[in-house]
């Protein structure tokens, strides 16, 4: 089982900023689609942004023209620029990995979904 990594979460005040970082498998990172996730105390987990391979970005209304996902596919890793943070962003961040790889030993084709143990993003006066 694959697991991604997570990094960059913490505290900050209102209005401050966040970059969240995602690492993932380099044999799967450039036809993945890449997408970030949140999940507050006692609420579901939600989409907040994704990556899709082939170019396009996609982001949750309440994080539109804050929130921006980027990838550096030289780098394996999905980033996730945080700005003007609100108390209500507050949740732990997840990172996701969603696709269709190649068993490298039969060639097989195969459904992936992989996901990050989550980094806890606190936004607080």
């Amino acid at each position: 089982q694959v697991r991604l990594v997570e990094s960059g979460g913490g505290s900050v005040q209102p209005g401050g900023s966040l970059r969240l970082s995602c690492a993932a498998p380099g044999s799967i990172f450039s036809t993945a689609d890449m997408g970030w996730y949140r999940q507050a105390p006692g609420k579901r987990r939600d989409l907040v942004a994704v990556s899709i391979s082939g170019g396009e970005k996609n982001y949750a209304d309440s994080v539109k023209g804050r929130f921006t996902i980027s990838r550096d596919n030289a780098k394996n890793t999905v980033y996730l620029q945080m700005n003007s943070l609100k108390p209500e962003d507050t949740a732990v961040y997840y990172c996701n990995a969603n696709g269709i790889g190649t068993d490298p030993v039969s060639a097989q084709a195969y459904d992936y979904d992989y996901w990050g143990r989550g980094t806890q993003v606190t936004v607080s006066s």
